[in-house]
């Protein structure tokens, strides 16, 4: 089958009936509605540095059989897989490394379908169509490489058998082993570390606090205003901006994701002090963003953690990933789990650099994550 290539300088120029078809709707963040979002949020923007650039192919007919998220890059910022160092040794040996090619799901380091496509073809097909021409347009345009951030393992396996280097990470997921409630999961901790999380939900009781899960429409347009302040003085707080997310994104494209989106919002005598805010497909729970007017002991690991976990095992939801780094979620009954990403470089002796760099680094990787299980407070 002849597939014919297509880069998309906004999602705009696909019907989003078009791109569902392909991507589906369940993983919530490559719905078109999200995709779409950003751009008009002016969170993805050849000003922000995040170009889009997404791959689609058709066949003889122009239908879309296969989609692959992707922007021009000008910078490294919010993709959670750390290349700055690369970047530097670019620029020692006299290269751009920017503009580069990314194929991820912008300001989110959560594991999903990357390269979708129809049943009517192979995922070998699509993703040998795909990676010719990603490397055409590369060479075109003098772009230093391509980067696959946070990919399903099994397309990541197989880019790696194709010599696209593989790059080894580990976060902290929480895994649903069929808990009837919050006790039940409670009940295979240690008797230290049990007693040593119940306290924490107690000391947020203590303080007043009463904290409530909204999904979708139950989630007021006051509610998201509130998020949004709280997201920006977060932010400023930690890094020194306001974010990398528009007022815009959580107030219109957020509140537009139905009952795809939770939040959980803490209150002080009837007042929101806090807020977290997550996204789940069928069988997962994404935890993603967290905003506070002040600090109160324990209150993010209950409304970030605790009511996250109480929501999966009310819904039967398999997995809860609540985001990136955090080893303070290991004694929290998060365990450690592999990802993955695919870095493809242009030059070939750079190329080789990174493959050797990824190969030593991974057992590195997995030493950290057998030791992190280890830390786990689940009872031997």
């Amino acid at each position: 089958m002849n597939l014919t290539a297509e880069f998309l300088t906004s999602i705009a120029e696909i019907p989003a009936q078009e791109w569902e078809a392909v991507c589906g709707t369940d993983y919530p963040f490559l719905r078109h509605h999200f995709l779409l979002g950003l751009e008009t949020a002016g969170c993805t923007t050849e000003d922000s540095g995040w170009q889009p650039c997404h791959l689609l192919l058709r066949d003889d007919s122009g239908s879309a059989l296969a989609a692959l998220p992707l922007y021009l890059k000008s910078h490294s910022y919010g993709e959670y897989v750390f290349d700055w160092s690369w970047a530097q040794a670019w620029q020692q040996a006299g290269l751009n490394y920017y503009p580069k090619l990314v194929s991820a799901i912008p300001f989110t380091p959560a594991t999903g379908p990357r390269l979708c496509h129809r049943p009517t073809i192979s995922r070998e097909q699509a993703w040998q169509a795909a990676l010719s021409a990603l490397e055409t347009f590369a060479g075109k345009h003098a772009i230093s490489g391509w980067h696959l951030l946070f990919p399903e393992r099994a397309d990541s396996d197989y880019l790696l058998a194709q010599g696209y280097a593989q790059r080894r990470a580990v976060q902290f997921h929480w895994v649903n082993e069929g808990y009837g409630c919050f006790d039940d999961f409670l009940a295979t901790f240690a008797s230290r570390k049990r007693k040593s999380l119940r306290r924490e939900r107690r000391l947020v009781e203590e303080q007043g606090l009463a904290l409530e899960t909204l999904e979708g429409d139950a989630i007021s347009a006051q509610d998201w205003e509130t998020f949004h302040r709280f997201y920006q003085l977060t932010y400023a707080k930690r890094s020194g901006h306001g974010g990398y997310l528009t007022r815009e994104f959580f107030t219109r494209v957020a509140a537009g994701m139905g009952s795809q989106v939770i939040m959980v919002i803490a209150r002080l005598a009837g007042e929101a002090v806090a807020a977290a805010l997550y996204f789940r497909s069928s069988d997962t729970l994404y935890g993603r963003y967290w905003g506070c007017q002040r600090e109160f002991d324990c209150l993010h690991f209950e409304a970030c953690y605790y009511r996250g976990i109480e929501y999966c095992i009310e819904q039967g939801i398999a997995r809860f990933d609540p985001g990136a780094q955090g080893e303070h979620k290991i004694q929290r009954g998060f365990r450690p789990v592999e990802t993955v990403s695919n870095h493809w470089v242009a030059d070939e002796r750079l190329r080789r650099a990174v493959a050797d760099f990824t190969r030593r680094e991974g057992p590195h990787i997995e030493a950290y994550r057998r030791e992190a299980e280890t830390l786990l407070p689940f009872r031997r």
